[in-house]
């Protein structure tokens, strides 16, 4: 800063040197002032290290979704066309909305079905029926799709009769997997072909089934639609279907089995990839969070694992942080856990948009007064779903305090996105530290932010130096960053 010699020094008179004093006392104090309070922070003894490290990469990310599925599409169809519209921009819009990427359908087994009766046996030709509706879930995956989400269809059961109760409801199995046996004979290449006919209908609609189900929570008999399928027979029928679907030149994955929790899902994941048919055929392995939540990895070899719906059926909370199972902030944890315990490659709420005063919603729909409510519920999981697009990766994230949860992943486009949490009840001061990571210079971290006073609200951008940057987070807040080079505005991804 200042080039003046010893010898120029001693050369001054009594008050040059008092003059050079003062200046460079002004000076010290200026840069010191200068110092952002966040910097400042980075030097405190107090502030938390949360370290990204982009070496070290783990799962790639296929999305955030929901389901509308027994009628709720159909409630949105109907709704006045302003509402309807708020409600497709809340759930897929990835600049002011959710960014949603998956939908989850029903393959309706009841009087919907697209084949409602008997042809008689397994091998007589099949009456099917398609209205192009689908009780709504048609247009809701036209417009899911036109937002660039996968659409995954799921059968609660197959048709009533081709099950050992003859209903579609209350349990039962599939007739002619292993152990179960039916006087009207082996329907198992039948239901094969009714979920091959179901993807093909959906195609003459311009809408691509991406991943197919044909069983959910089977372990679980229920007064409405379900089937009850144990491991070895979930692997038998896995290797019908699979090569029907092959045959019929259809790119659908099998999914499977949608398991009522993370405890049940181990049998039906060991059970697949201990046979190599099956484990070929299955694209993603699937599991809800009900019975026990996503806290562990399925030993799913390479195969991506998907956590396909969970909810709390109390009456409806729109909560932050009331310590309820349906709080913001707790689905804010269960996101997190899931993403860095379970490895998991999706996360789904069980309804997006819901008509009854329950928390099964992310949304609720009040049709008599024709009102939209989010949940905080829904601002947790925006702060995930509209930044971390389908192909992002998972990067290594630690924090030098347990009570900061981080996260960071690096997207297909080259952008990088880090979500913290908050869990303590006071302010965190952070400083990130960006470690094997190109971050162009210029870049700026600009916070998104989502507490009991904000809905994912932008803050001002911080500008990434030497490798980081340092803020505060706010208590029990969730954080998301996104990582924006100069040439960008900032803004969601596209």
């Amino acid at each position: 800063m200042f080039h003046s010699s010893r010898s120029e020094v001693k050369s001054l008179s009594g008050g040059g040197r008092w003059r050079l004093l003062v200046v460079c006392l002004l000076v010290i104090l200026a840069y010191g002032c200068l110092i952002p309070a966040s910097t400042a922070h980075a030097m405190s003894s107090d502030t938390t290290v949360a370290t990204i490290n982009g070496l070290l990469r783990y799962q790639t990310i296929d999305g955030f979704g929901f389901s509308e599925a027994f009628g709720r599409a159909n409630s949105m169809y109907n709704a006045p066309p302003a509402l309807r519209q708020q409600m497709i921009d809340l759930l897929f819009n990835p600049v002011t909305g959710a960014g949603f990427t998956i939908l989850r359908n029903i393959i309706s087994s009841d009087a919907n079905s697209i084949e409602p009766d008997s042809p008689g046996s397994p091998t007589a030709p099949p009456q099917y029926v398609w209205d192009g509706y689908d009780t709504g879930q048609v247009w809701l995956s036209q417009q899911a799709q036109f937002y660039g989400a996968q659409i995954y269809a799921d059968a609660w059961s197959a048709p009533g009769f081709m099950k050992t109760n003859g209903d579609q409801a209350n349990g039962g199995t599939l007739c002619g997997v292993p152990g179960a046996t039916c006087s009207s004979g082996d329907w198992r290449q039948a239901y094969a072909n009714y979920l091959a006919q179901y993807i093909k209908d959906y195609a003459s609609e311009g809408i691509r089934i991406a991943g197919v189900g044909f069983v959910n929570e089977p372990n679980l008999t229920t007064s409405y639609s379900s089937m009850v399928i144990n491991p070895e027979q979930a692997v038998d029928f896995i290797k019908v279907l699979g090569p029907t679907l092959k045959a019929d030149r259809l790119s659908t994955r099998i999914v499977c089995c949608d398991a009522e929790g993370w405890d049940l899902a181990p049998a039906y994941t060991s059970a697949i990839m201990s046979d190599p048919l099956a484990r070929f055929y299955v694209g993603i392995i699937s599991s809800h969070g009900y019975t026990e939540a996503p806290t562990f990895p399925l030993s799913a070899g390479n195969k991506h694992v998907w956590q396909t719906e969970w909810a709390n059926f109390d009456t409806f909370d729109p909560a932050w942080d009331d310590g309820t199972a349906a709080a913001g902030f707790t689905w804010a944890q269960n996101i997190y856990t899931g993403l860095t315990s379970a490895n998991l490659s999706a996360f789904l709420h069980w309804w997006g948009v819901n008509t009854s005063d329950t928390n099964s919603g992310l949304i609720h729909y009040d049709q008599t007064a024709n009102t939209l409510t989010t949940s905080k519920r829904y601002y947790a999981f925006v702060n995930y779903s509209r930044f971390i697009r389908p192909g992002a990766v998972r990067l290594g994230a630690s924090s030098s305090n347990s009570g900061l949860e981080v996260t960071a992943f690096r997207n297909r486009d080259g952008s990088l996105v880090i979500v913290a949490l908050n869990t303590a009840t006071t302010a965190t001061p952070v400083s990130f530290s960006l470690r094997g990571l190109r971050v162009a210079w210029g870049s700026v971290a600009v916070p998104y932010v989502t507490d009991a006073n904000n809905d994912t609200a932008p803050q001002v951008p911080i500008v990434i130096k030497d490798g980081g940057f340092s803020t505060t987070v706010g208590p029990r807040a969730l954080v998301t960053y996104q990582i924006v080079p100069p040439e960008r505005g900032y803004g969601a991804e596209e």
